[in-house]
């Protein structure tokens, strides 16, 4: 396979990942409004912004830090690169130019997709309408993930599709994670409510993993319990011991293919969480170190298949 072609597949996957786990991630924040008690916990919906790493980005284009403006930055801006809109064009983009490996169903569900998102991506702005669109891409892209699951072939396409797809899975799973510890660690003392539980089973069900972690773990929701599932459970797929199990088998199979060395296997650190205080200020600490570590994963995996001019 040309190289080309294999950066615009694990392209096209990281982009198809990255619009679907947006939607996620701001669902987080918009259920938590529902959710929890008015006037209880002050949610910052910057905190977003911060967790993508985009704070520079976001204060030369945007004066107010208030929800519509994240929103729309997040979901709508077309200037933004990590922006849901943005990123779906980018898939689209990648396979139009790929479309000799793919199949030509999922060439005409990108293009719905990217028309879906063009026409109503501005009806999330406002909070009566953000559900439906979140939960359309959401439902979409797994409809175009569970196509190309279905019909291609496991050769190099399919595992640089991998690669890209676990890589960015792996990475916005921190990020939702690390999202609901910033709802906590910015709240109040609680007295009379405990709306850790809801934040979590907020986190839980944007992930599609609630009874999944009641089956598994058999008790109410807490958070050290949450965290402890989505970063280290070898079973749930959006866990990043998953995507990292998957990442690395992705990889030795490319390598064995092409007769290239293995890129360094992606290591995962423990760290140990027994209670809900455990997941303050180190925790999120750990969440950012895990990230550099995917984003190191990434370098070696494009230093290593991918040309350089």
């Amino acid at each position: 396979m040309l190289s080309r072609v294999a950066e615009r597949l694990y392209w096209a996957a990281r982009y198809l990942e990255r619009a679907e786990n947006t939607a996620r991630l701001v669902s987080v924040y918009d259920n938590l409004l529902y959710d929890l008690p008015a006037g209880m916990v002050e949610i910052s919906w910057f905190n977003l912004i911060s967790l993508n790493s985009s704070a520079e980005e976001f204060t030369k284009r945007y004066k107010v830090q208030n929800e519509r403006n994240v929103v729309k930055f997040l979901l709508q801006d077309e200037k933004h690169l990590g922006s849901l809109s943005a990123s779906v064009r980018y898939v689209r983009e990648n396979f139009r130019t790929s479309r000799d490996v793919i199949p030509p169903s999922a060439w005409e569900q990108i293009n719905e997709l990217n028309i879906y998102v063009s026409k109503n991506a501005k009806t999330a702005l406002a909070r009566n309408g953000r559900h439906d669109f979140l939960s359309e891409v959401i439902e979409r892209s797994q409809s175009l993930n569970g196509l190309l699951t279905g019909t291609l072939m496991r050769d190099e396409a399919w595992e640089f599709i991998m690669l890209g797809r676990f890589i960015e899975r792996a990475d916005m799973t921190t990020r939702i994670l690390d999202a609901g510890a910033a709802v906590l660690e910015n709240s109040e003392a609680f007295a009379h409510s405990n709306p850790a539980q809801v934040i979590w089973g907020n986190v839980l069900r944007s992930q599609g993993a609630y009874m999944s972690y009641r089956r598994a773990i058999k008790s109410i929701v807490r958070g050290s319990d949450v965290a402890e599932f989505l970063l280290y459970d070898t079973h749930i797929p959006r866990s990043v011991t998953f995507c990292s199990d998957q990442i690395n088998e992705a990889a030795t199979k490319l390598a064995q293919d092409s007769g290239k060395k293995q890129p360094p296997k992606m290591k995962l650190p423990r760290f140990e969480i027994e209670k809900e205080e455990d997941l303050g200020a180190d925790f999120r600490n750990y969440l950012n170190d895990l990230q550099l570590s995917i984003g190191e994963t990434h370098n070696h995996i494009c230093n290593t298949w991918f040309a350089r001019d």
